[in-house]
């Protein structure tokens, strides 16, 4: 009799084994366009095909700042997502939060995941004190998009663009062309304002080797002040404003997209935008018959070229307090950090990879070869020295500093504010942001 029930209870055990239902985790994200939110689910779709006892909802829940209001809503109402997608600049808020684990934690119990086999730079990014908080994703940089085509016609080597800010502001002079009444109906050069703005601002610091912040960039210490009220800083305003002021370059207005118009259009010669857009401006040079070429961004004559800050997002772990949530969860992660998810999501969106095989293996199998533009937006990332200055700021006061900055340029573009006095106002304003932000922590 006694065999008999311990047949049936090992029977029982085996079954509620198999018939267990899998473990689910939420992931939400930021990733907004067809392509892009069909991409992470057949990611998803493949990792759950390999681990059959984990289920991912994966969800996009808006831009950035929606995504980030929406998790802290959900921590609030005790339903949290088991990984969220949080923009670059929402680093220290996340932080701060206390919701978060800290991927450090993860991989310190981890050996099967090598932490070196991240690109430094992107992995900088998420250090803060000794320790990486999240894990980089869908990683950027900005880069100059030209127009070969136009550069040509201009007299221009397209093989040889410009290095230094003063040769990009002759070439932009000598790309502009007016009509027989004086119109401009092709500028030299176009970027847009707001956000994208104020993030080539904090780059070309970074260009320049120079901080934004005080200790370090926040690296070695809590931020407690802006320091960019600088030489560097004004070398920036300056170069945007001749620009503008010569009528060499169009502000096409806030966001992205109008600037990326008149880009595609041939309405501007050169353009500043996001790695994450080569996909994007391949396929519109392609469709609008032009030869498209990409170089790194200028540096001021005479000033050692320092390198780029990682844009774009990484991935958080939120505190669910259920281990074997948290277990799916770094599994998953795990399986998107690997080789060939970050080929997929690269040459998938044009982000680049942030695993450094996954670079190698692209390499070796032709794939940059074949496709130049992506080869650039991955060396100039590659090729930038990993220090405070190109590992970003770390300030949770991040977003109003942003305000200020592209503000101040549209003072100093109205000719309302030199650009010292413009620069200056904005470190005001950063100061406060960053006194008010610290006094709630």
């Amino acid at each position: 009799m006694w065999r008999k029930i311990l047949l049936f209870s090992v029977m029982a055990v085996l079954a509620s084994a198999i018939f267990a239902a899998p473990v689910t985790i939420q992931f939400w994200h930021a990733m907004g366009g067809t392509d892009r939110i069909q991409l992470l689910q057949n990611l998803a779709n493949e990792f759950m095909q390999q681990n059959p006892d984990i289920k991912v909802d994966v969800q996009y829940t808006g831009s950035y700042t929606d995504t980030m209001t929406k998790m802290i809503a959900a921590v609030r109402a005790g339903n949290p997502p088991d990984l969220a997608m949080v923009y670059d600049i929402g680093t220290q808020m996340m932080i701060d939060s206390g919701v978060i684990i800290p991927i450090q934690n993860m991989i310190d119990k981890d050996p099967s995941f090598d932490i070196n086999t991240l690109v430094s730079a992107s992995r900088g990014y998420y250090t803060v004190g000794g320790k990486l908080y999240s894990l980089p994703f869908n990683s950027s940089n900005p880069v100059i998009f030209y127009n070969k085509t136009l550069f040509e016609k201009a007299g221009l080597d397209p093989n040889n663009p410009a290095t230094t800010f003063e040769e990009f502001i002759a070439d932009a002079q000598k790309l502009t062309v007016k009509d027989a009444n004086g119109n401009t109906i092709q500028y030299g050069f176009t970027f847009g304002s707001g956000e994208p703005l104020a993030w080539f601002f904090e780059q070309f610091m970074a260009v320049q080797n120079a901080l934004l912040l005080n200790n370090n960039n926040g690296r070695d210490g809590r931020a407690t002040k802006a320091v960019f009220a600088n030489e560097s800083g004004l070398r920036i305003f300056n170069f945007f404003n001749d620009m503008i002021q010569n009528g060499s370059a169009i502000n096409a207005g806030p966001g992205w997209d109008n600037a990326r118009q008149i880009f595609i259009s041939q309405r501007a010669a050169m353009l500043i935008t996001s790695t994450s857009d080569v996909n994007m401006m391949v396929k519109a040079a392609q469709s609008g018959n032009f030869s498209l070429g990409v170089m790194f961004l200028p540096h001021p004559s005479g000033i050692p070229y320092g390198g780029v800050i990682v844009g774009g997002a990484s991935l958080w772990m939120v505190n669910t307090n259920n281990t074997q949530r948290e277990e799916a969860t770094w599994k998953f992660l795990k399986f998107l950090e690997s080789v060939d998810a970050q080929i997929q999501w690269s040459t998938g969106t044009g982000y680049f990879p942030v695993n450094k095989n996954a670079i190698i293996k692209l390499m070796y199998q032709g794939y940059y070869a074949k496709n130049p533009p992506y080869l650039v937006t991955v060396l100039q990332l590659l090729m930038s020295n990993v220090t405070p200055a190109t590992s970003g700021g770390a300030t949770g006061a991040f977003p109003q500093i942003r305000t200020a900055v592209d503000n101040a340029f549209g003072k100093m573009f109205t000719k309302a504010m030199t650009p010292q006095q413009a620069l200056q106002w904005a470190q005001d304003q950063a100061n406060q942001a960053i006194a008010n932000y610290n006094s709630l922590y």
